[in-house]
């Protein structure tokens, strides 16, 4: 079983992981240590702050052994295969995550893998984000189902993830982005066979409007520096900001990925306002990391069907 893209999942999993996640940020300190003796390799092509440090102390604290691997680190600089590279890190570890520009490189390591492998961000996909974003939303409102997100700026990796994640738990997704920067046509097709309610508008107001999330993300990506003056000026008037966010329900929260360019997509009166979950989704990152770990690495995927406790020990549902 690998994680590829958020679709890999279907409801139940979702729903399981959610709770394991849950049960660890409850007990942290106090649950078993599942990963004992396992190593995680995590090859980052780029940069980051949240995932690595989330992966890295997700795995320590479960008992396992994380492994940082920079692309410059790695044989692949030097003209390894990815395929190659798979089969002799699988070898050596218990789990494999992946950081990456290409969205061909997450899925040449599953393909070529014989332990699971996580899509720790690729162009395509942000599973783990994802994930993340849903334990935020449920522990605020007590469910998935039927909630309203409102997507302002750019149809990234990012919100590609939430399109489908959104069609397999029931929520409404409306995306505002503008010409040029909506999600992908295939994400949308595959959303529509899963059943998502999903709308893509130009307007932010049309898509703040009376919604329970409002979601953001940085206008230029890792890999999109060269359109940065382009993209400021495009993205211009979508930003989520105070008068945005008094057009959602009463009760909405804000998200962000992070990082923030604040001021930019969003704007400090909302990051640090007090219907900001930006920080606790930002912790989240870590419980889902330890759920998705304890699944993938410490025992078979039947057992876990039967019910994951945060103890590190599997139980009957």
């Amino acid at each position: 079983m690998n994680l590829i893209s958020i679709a890999d999942l279907c409801k139940e999993d979702i729903i399981r992981l959610l709770e394991s996640a849950d049960a660890f940020k409850a007990q942290r300190g106090h649950h078993g240590r599942p990963l004992q003796g396992k190593s995680l390799a995590m090859i980052f092509e780029k940069p980051s702050t949240r995932t690595r440090v989330s992966l890295e102390v997700a795995c320590s604290e479960l008992g396992g052994h994380p492994l940082y691997l920079s692309a410059g680190e790695l044989q692949l600089g030097r003209g390894e295969t990815v395929a190659d590279t798979a089969r002799v890190l699988s070898r050596y570890v218990h789990g494999i995550t992946a950081r990456v520009f290409s969205h061909n490189t997450v899925i040449q390591l599953a393909k070529h893998s014989s332990v699971p492998v996580v899509n720790a961000l690729s162009d395509w996909e942000h599973p783990l984000q994802i994930l993340a974003d849903l334990q935020t939303m449920r522990q605020h409102f007590g469910r998935l189902e039927g909630l309203r997100v409102g997507w302002i700026g750019d149809g990234n990796n990012v919100c590609n993830s939430l399109i489908l994640a959104s069609a397999i738990m029931g929520m409404e997704v409306c995306v505002a982005s503008p010409a040029g920067y909506e999600p992908k046509a295939r994400i949308m097709k595959e959303a529509e066979r899963l059943g998502g309610r999903i709308e893509v508008v130009s307007e932010p107001a049309q898509a703040a409007r009376g919604v329970d999330v409002l979601v953001t993300d940085t206008w230029v990506s890792m890999g999109d520096e060269a359109e940065e003056a382009e993209r400021l000026r495009v993205f211009g008037k979508y930003q989520v900001n105070s008068e945005l966010m008094r057009l959602a329900s009463e009760d909405a929260i804000a998200l962000h990925c992070l990082p923030a360019h604040r001021g930019q997509e969003i704007t400090d009166e909302v990051m640090d306002g007090e219907q900001s979950a930006v920080f606790e989704e930002a912790e989240n990152r870590m419980h889902t990391s330890k759920a998705v770990m304890a699944w993938l690495m410490s025992g078979p995927r039947e057992q876990y069907r039967r019910g994951f406790c945060a103890s590190g020990a599997f139980c009957k549902s």
